[in-house]
């Protein structure tokens, strides 16, 4: 595996974590699955398409954050991330995590 061990949680995305409800936390834990398995991709090829069912795509006026989706259905489910080096290698920084509303600060 070349990306499972590399993250950082900021402080805001652990705030966000919290507030969510239990449904939410384990809808969130389904989807991470996913993810992490096409992050360990994109690590390897960056030019791998990224899963449909996550809709990962840049936040717009926010360059370089991305996001993805974790739950289509009431309520919805947005993470917001970034590529980051860790000990010198390609790791991500989880930022937000909620419904629209952390796209005023993604």
């Amino acid at each position: 595996m070349l990306f499972r061990s590399k993250y950082i949680v900021l402080d805001s995305f652990r705030a966000d974590y919290k507030r969510l409800s239990q449904g939410e936390q384990a809808t969130f834990k389904t989807a991470l699955k996913v993810f992490v398995e096409a992050c360990d991709r994109y690590a390897a090829d960056p030019s791998v398409a990224w899963p449909a069912s996550l809709r990962v795509k840049g936040v717009e006026n926010a360059p370089g954050i991305l996001e993805m989706t974790w739950s289509f259905s009431g309520p919805d489910g947005r993470a917001t991330f970034e590529w980051a080096q860790i000990d010198g290698r390609l790791g991500l920084r989880w930022r937000r995590i909620g419904g629209h509303a952390i796209f005023k600060n993604p």
